[in-house]
């Protein structure tokens, strides 16, 4: 009973807060839109009893799935995206592991120190944090700034409202994502391994390639997803990063909820979107755990 009792807390978690919104916004998905509020028509409707039920599957249609293959914005808007949430990951993991590296290999009096600096950024306001990067990036800014001071560059750099900003901003934002997983699976690491690495003739490039990248691949996994799933829904960034001419999937869907009001259309590119994210995770956790059986 206990053992069921720890189980079923975080079944109840996802029931409450995943599975039941996600049947929501199926619903909504499903409807017609409406000059009403809300603004759709349900096709299902639990006060109708058994006749509600026969009628919803007799007129059950994907009409406002079939209407995203109709128009090039959406799945350019998914490419895209993809395309950003990719992009910014693999920086994020190229800016992230050597500091999460740093933190594993210094002094363990200094470690906690090194944590707090990397969590620091959460104690401010993500919307604060965002408003400053567009007073440093902008044309004015304190990046062309100092730069023109420099002698670097004649004129401003262009890099707000651009794809660039948008990478800086989400790179940025979701750096500690990235750095504190694989920052756990190094600092639980043997540094005898490497010792004897070393010993039998490796490089300290070879003893990193051979021994530390693979013993901290779990930590990487993990923080790719911690910042390519956020990252891909993504709408504050670029919206004011980014610009008009960046386009992500987030800032659609907040065009047609609110500005267009279609919520039908709208709740159909979200559950298109949360079917992109589950599948590779679906995909991942099957993947560990054949590795786990083959292992046992």
């Amino acid at each position: 009973m206990r053992r069921a009792a720890l189980i079923l807390i975080p079944y109840l978690w996802l029931l409450v807060f995943f599975l039941v919104p996600f049947v929501i916004v199926l619903k909504i998905s499903l409807s017609d839109v409406a000059l009403a509020r809300p603004p759709y028509t349900p096709q299902f409707d639990l006060s109708l009893g058994w006749e509600g039920i026969r009628s919803f599957f007799s007129e059950l249609d994907f009409e406002n799935f079939v209407f995203l293959t109709t128009d090039d914005l959406y799945w350019k808007a998914y490419v895209s995206s993809l395309k950003i949430a990719l992009v910014s990951t693999l920086l994020t993991l190229l800016a992230g592991y050597p500091i999460a590296y740093g933190m594993a290999r210094a002094p363990n009096e200094w470690r906690p120190t090194l944590l707090m600096l990397v969590i620091l950024p959460f104690w401010t306001s993500f919307l604060i944090r965002v408003y400053s990067w567009m007073g440093i990036l902008s044309n004015e800014g304190t990046l062309n700034t100092v730069l023109l001071w420099l002698g670097v560059i004649d004129t401003p750099l262009q890099i707000m409202n651009t794809n660039s900003a948008v990478y800086i901003g989400i790179v940025y934002t979701y750096l500690p994502f990235m750095v504190l997983p694989i920052y756990s699976a190094l600092e639980k690491m043997d540094e005898s391994l490497i010792e004897a690495a070393e010993d039998l003739g490796c490089s300290k490039l070879a003893a990193f390639w051979l021994v530390t990248w693979p013993l901290s691949r779990n930590g990487i996994i993990a923080g790719c997803f911690l910042v390519f799933i956020p990252a891909i829904g993504e709408f504050v960034i670029p919206s004011l990063l980014g610009g008009s001419g960046t386009l992500m999937i987030g800032k659609v869907l907040f065009e047609e909820f609110f500005s267009n009001r279609d919520w039908p259309v709208a709740s159909a590119v979200a559950v298109i979107l949360l079917l992109i994210l589950i599948i590779p995770i679906i995909l991942f956790q099957r993947n560990e755990q054949k590795a786990r059986e083959a292992e046992g």
